[in-house]
């Protein structure tokens, strides 16, 4: 066997290596995106106005269904 055959493959080799490492840093990235895109405590500060109302709405209709169990009509 010649020397070439081995240094060919050690280079396919290094830009293998280098590929997964890109694409791995990648990933990484966009882990990171998404858990910020997903984190609770984050969507609930951007989205305060809509969450309030909801939980108002909600807190209306439980307290609504709760005073009709101890009325009657």
């Amino acid at each position: 066997m010649s020397a070439e055959p081995v240094e060919n493959l050690e280079l396919r080799a290094v830009e293998q290596r280098n590929r997964l490492h890109q694409t791995t840093s990648e990933l990484k990235g966009k882990i990171t995106e998404t858990r910020e895109q997903l984190d609770p405590a984050r969507n609930v500060r951007e989205h305060f106005g809509g969450v309030a109302a909801a939980a108002g709405a909600l807190a209306l209709l439980v307290g609504y269904g709760v005073a009709g169990m101890f009325t009657r009509r």
